[in-house]
């Protein structure tokens, strides 16, 4: 698989299974999540809190694209209602360099280009689920 997430052809909307592959210059924020005691002095004590306890966020962009690219997408996210599906991403630990995670989308930016082409904004949040 390539970078990316691919609409099924079970989806109402496409007929053939379509990869998308999101622009350059994809990035990734993660942060620890932590509980965290504080005591007067400046003193603070720190926990990992849960099992997976690094949260991740993808921004993605699709720019410049045909109109019907982006309604697929813009399609396929509001068709998830906030259930994860697989987005694949850059993994230079992984053997094929790649790696699929389970992410949710649950807002995106649409932008109308031109009568001809349209953009989609989002950030995607990993998810820890089976």
């Amino acid at each position: 698989m390539t970078i990316g997430f691919t609409i099924p052809a079970s989806e109402s909307y496409v007929s053939v299974d379509t990869a998308i592959t999101p622009d350059k210059g994809m990035s990734r924020k993660g942060s620890s999540r932590l509980r965290i005691a504080k005591f007067g002095d400046g003193y603070e004590q720190r926990i990992v809190d849960g099992i997976n306890n690094v949260e991740e966020q993808y921004s993605v962009n699709f720019s410049n694209r045909a109109k019907a690219t982006i309604d697929d997408i813009v399609a396929f996210f509001e068709s998830r209602k906030g259930a994860a599906f697989n987005f694949t991403i850059p993994d230079n630990n992984a053997g094929s360099g790649e790696t699929t995670i389970k992410v949710v989308c649950t807002e995106y930016s649409l932008n109308y280009d031109n009568g001809i082409t349209y953009s989609c904004s989002t950030t995607l949040r990993r998810v820890y689920e089976a």
